[in-house]
């Protein structure tokens, strides 16, 4: 596509979102949530950041739970540091701007595109034609998530790169055949999440951090108390070995490098420097450390967590503030777009 339009003169906007199914927990804080809070102290930034119940529903779920769980990811991503008067939080369904840009998109992108999508695959799994219609389009609708509002970066993990590229595709194609010389929408580029990107589970340093892990055991939650933190810490799996004195003898342990890297993370020092420290101890000495640090770090936050879920009128009153910000933003790239394909009126 060498001849599509790239230069995108709008401003520069962030955008990111978490689905509100199961609770937020210290690898989302570590991974994403520590980002945002840096990304909104950018004034040259406007930043925009969603709670993905649209979805949500691509997945069995309880519609009776679902405007608590869009509650809890609202609180958890106050009580995370992002500031409502400087980012705009707000639900995804709140804005219909989303599905009328992603009708669009779905006209643009290519079958071929959404059969790429890993994701698709992994979570259909070997009964693909019971999926539903919207679990393979997901993709698409993540697409208009991210170019109703022109957001020219978005900070991603590695499980996301290849939506972001889907992205990047759309917004490439709908600017050669629609754009007459000019880039109606920005190539979006990804923000590079830092160290402590992939927080492992507590139980299996293979895996990553997971809300839909059945072990809580597993995570930290961040509305997870004192107590609570300790205990899951002092629990985690490690090995009958004492912490190395260098990074490559880490190497096969994965348990034990996952825990050195949640320190390492929540103290902001490299893993080299924390074995410095630690070097040649046992987990009998490190875990009751680990867990003093993690303590003093998520006390405020989940602190804040619980007043703030105690309070579902403060929260709907944010999320309704930011949902009318994000409509005024969002809704005249749509006008503009069903303008550009011929849409009547």
């Amino acid at each position: 596509m060498s001849d599509t339009p790239t230069d995108y003169k709008g401003p520069q906007r962030v955008l990111s979102g978490m689905q509100p199914t199961g609770r937020l927990h210290l690898g989302n804080y570590l991974g994403a949530l520590k980002n945002w809070v840096a990304l909104q102290e950018d004034p040259t930034r406007e930043c925009f950041y969603f709670i993905v119940d649209m979805h949500a529903i691509t997945m069995p779920h309880d519609p009776a739970t679902l405007p608590d769980t869009v509650r809890c990811a609202a609180a958890a991503y106050i009580a995370a540091g992002v500031d409502p008067e400087k980012s705009t939080i707000f639900a995804q369904s709140a804005v219909p701007a989303h599905a009328e840009l992603a009708w669009i998109f779905n006209c643009v992108a290519r079958l071929g595109w959404l059969e790429r999508m890993t994701q698709f695959k992994d979570k259909a799994g070997k009964d693909k034609e019971r999926a539903s219609v919207g679990l393979f389009t997901y993709p698409v609708l993540q697409a208009a998530d991210i170019l109703v509002y022109k957001a020219t970066e978005v900070p991603v993990g590695e499980d996301q790169k290849q939506h972001l590229e889907l992205c990047r595709d759309i917004a490439a194609r709908f600017n050669r055949d629609y754009g007459k010389g000019e880039a109606i929408f920005p190539i979006t580029e990804p923000v590079i999440q830092g160290p402590g990107a992939r927080i492992m589970s507590l139980r299996d340093g293979t895996s990553k951090m997971s809300k839909s892990d059945v072990s809580d055991n597993s995570r930290i939650n961040l509305e997870d108390d004192a107590d609570m933190i300790a205990r899951k810490i002092k629990k985690a799996k490690t090995d009958p070995e004492p912490l190395p004195a260098t990074v490559e003898e880490l190497e096969g342990r994965a348990e034990a490098s996952n825990l050195v890297g949640i320190y390492a993370a929540l103290t902001n020092q490299t893993k080299a420097e924390v074995l410095g420290e630690f070097g040649g101890q046992g987990f009998g000495a490190f875990k009751p450390a680990l867990a003093d640090v993690a303590v003093e770090y998520l006390a405020p936050i989940s602190d804040e967590y619980r007043r703030l879920i105690s309070d579902k009128a403060e929260i709907d009153r944010i999320l309704a503030k930011g949902a009318e910000r994000a409509r005024a933003v969002a809704q005249p790239v749509v006008a503009e777009t069903k303008k550009i394909v011929g849409f009547w009126g």
